[in-house]
């Protein structure tokens, strides 16, 4: 559930930023709430395409081959989500330039207000499909309920929305660079987390043969099956009997991303192209 949450939250603040920022720069442009209305219910309606289309994938290889699946889909997780961070790392600081270029645009008259409809479709589409994959990748790796999952979902939808709308309102004021380095730092060993599962698919597989002998033997101190081992097992990948692939791999991703996630961070952005 807190992964879900933690998940959802930012993924719900990062396109009702987006949001809010064509929202404050349009004010005066007439009929924008429809247009902007309609951007967000085109892009909610394309990631719930996204999860049908996930959701289908997963029944067809019930029973044939289902830790590949689930080991190719953690994976795919894996590499978004850490694309996820380096991507905010090299262009978070320009996309709210870009956005109000934009909507200052469609004020101005130089563009049609299908633009904004066109930016907020996009975002929330983004952001919407990298929760629908991201939430069954919890699943897969987590094994918990769906009403657990929905419940965290629904939680860090309405804070995420809630944030979003006391900033917009201006009643609130969060330093960005630190709720961001926070949630960062959360999904990076939720990553980590995912891909150690996914060589426990692989293993369980015989796909992967190497390094199988276990490091270390915990359950006496915290049972992976107990609630603050489900807790730590879906936020930080803990596992009480890892073998030296899983954690070969953990190291791996936390060591990646950080070196990408800084790479990035440190090169120049002003030619960077538009995400959105």
């Amino acid at each position: 559930m807190l992964a879900a949450l933690i998940i959802v939250f930012r993924e719900v603040f990062e396109a009702g930023l987006i949001i809010g920022i064509v929202l404050a720069v349009t004010r005066s442009v007439p009929h924008r709430n429809l247009w902007i209305g309609g951007g967000v219910l085109g892009g909610v309606a394309g990631a719930c395409l996204v999860a049908a289309f996930t959701g289908a994938l997963s029944n067809l290889f019930a029973g044939m081959g289902q830790e590949l699946f689930n080991a190719a889909i953690l994976g795919i997780a894996v590499v978004m989500l850490t694309w996820h961070n380096v991507w905010m790392a090299r262009h978070g600081r320009e996309l709210g330039r870009e956005v109000r270029a934009i909507g200052q645009a469609v004020a101005d008259g130089s563009k049609s207000l299908l633009a904004l409809a066109v930016v907020v479709g996009v975002a929330v589409l983004r952001e919407g499909s990298e929760v629908a994959l991201f939430l069954y990748g919890i699943v897969t790796s987590d094994g918990g309920s769906a009403a657990n999952l929905a419940l965290g979902g629904v939680i860090g939808l309405v804070l995420g929305a809630l944030v979003c709308l006391l900033t917009y309102a201006g009643l609130i004021s969060i330093p960005m660079r630190s709720l961001f380095a926070v949630t960062t730092v959360l999904i990076t060993l939720l990553a980590a987390g995912m891909a150690a599962q996914a060589a426990a698919f692989l293993e369980k597989a015989n796909w992967l043969t190497a390094m199988s002998n276990v490091v270390w033997d915990t359950s006496w101190l915290l049972d992976e099956s107990s609630i603050p081992g489900k807790a730590l097992h879906t936020l930080i990948g803990y596992t009480d009997q890892p073998t030296a692939m899983q954690l070969a791999v953990y190291v791996a991703v936390l060591v990646i991303t950080f070196v990408l996630m800084r790479l990035s961070g440190s090169q120049p952005q002003a030619a960077q192209p538009a995400r959105t």
